[in-house]
């Protein structure tokens, strides 16, 4: 397969920080809409593009807390990613609106949650952290204007799975770290074919993996599982090494979304603020896996979100 995921050799790396990514550019008079834009590497986000001079939407299940962490850094309003008709009706507003958008990072999510079902019995990770994207994405997709960039933050832990086509939604027995790992393929998958379809209109896609940052995302670990992973101490302090500052996982997502050096490209995975490389790895190390950036199996995915969702404004 004919692959863009090689290194361009941008000058950043493993520890740039997301203003160090922005130090310079201007992005007054640009909208960006951040999910989840109010915690964690989506607060960072945030506050990067802002400071920057950009206009700043902030999507959250929970408002009142978003805008008492944001302050007045963003515009808040209500959206619930596992509810399709909160996220029509966050569209519909936006549309009303009259407002083009510039930027759109899909950065809400969820990892290692118990087995949870949303809406017609969707698998939650599978649901809150592709499908809700897919669908708001899609659904805003007249509003994104020509030279517009759409970023969907997956991970490393897409290595882990690709799409488990004979049991999406996990029926037959629940794995919480598979049904991440598929999600954060299909987060990768989206970018993929979103990039085919939008090329035409000016408008690029890219997925990144932010890197491994001690966010609320863990919420859903003990201590002990932690522990066993080598990521914190018996005192719960931070212990790995390779771990990055919020400010540090932030930058991935960010230079995705405005780097000139990106210009010509799309549809590609990300890491360390460069383009990825191909690997054949399941252990969760550098690069991305085939079946992530697969265009057939990028089709096959978007053909069943669209049939899930009912989203798909390319549609004949």
């Amino acid at each position: 397969m004919t692959t863009h995921q090689h290194k361009i050799g941008s000058g950043f790396d493993h520890r740039t920080t997301a203003a160090e990514v922005l130090h310079g550019t201007d992005l007054t008079g640009r909208l960006a809409l951040v999910t989840g834009g109010y915690s964690g590497l989506g607060a960072e986000t945030t506050r990067a593009l802002a400071a920057a001079g950009a206009d700043v939407i902030v999507p959250a299940r929970r408002p009142g807390e978003a805008r008492a962490a944001l302050l007045d850094t963003a515009e808040v309003a209500e959206l619930d990613l596992g509810d399709l008709g909160s996220v029509r009706r966050f569209a519909e507003r936006f549309l009303a609106s009259g407002r083009g958008l510039d930027i759109l990072i899909g950065n809400a999510g969820i990892m290692a949650y118990p087995e949870t079902r949303v809406g017609p019995g969707w698998e939650a990770h599978f649901a809150v952290n592709h499908l809700g994207h897919h669908a708001l994405v899609n659904l805003l997709w007249p509003a994104l204007r020509p030279g517009g960039r759409v970023v969907t933050v997956s991970s490393a832990g897409h290595q882990l799975s690709g799409i488990r086509w004979d049991d999406v939604h996990f029926e037959r027995g629940y794995d919480r770290w598979l049904a991440y790992a598929q999600a954060k393929t299909a987060n990768a998958l989206f970018a993929v074919h979103l990039d085919a379809l939008g090329r035409d209109s000016g408008v690029r896609a890219f997925s990144v993996h932010p890197g491994a940052i001690f966010t609320p995302l863990l919420r859903h670990l003990t201590r002990a599982e932690m522990v066993e992973r080598g990521w914190v101490d018996e005192d719960g302090h931070l212990a790995d090494p390779a771990f990055k500052t919020p400010e540090q996982g932030a930058a991935t997502q960010v230079w995705a979304a405005t780097s000139p050096q990106l210009a010509g490209l799309g549809g590609v995975y990300c890491e360390d603020c460069d383009v990825a490389e191909p690997t054949e790895s399941s252990a969760m190390v550098d690069g991305v896996r085939e079946h992530a950036v697969d265009p057939d199996e990028a089709a096959r995915l978007w053909a069943l979100s669209a049939r899930l969702t009912g989203a798909d404004p390319f549609r004949a």
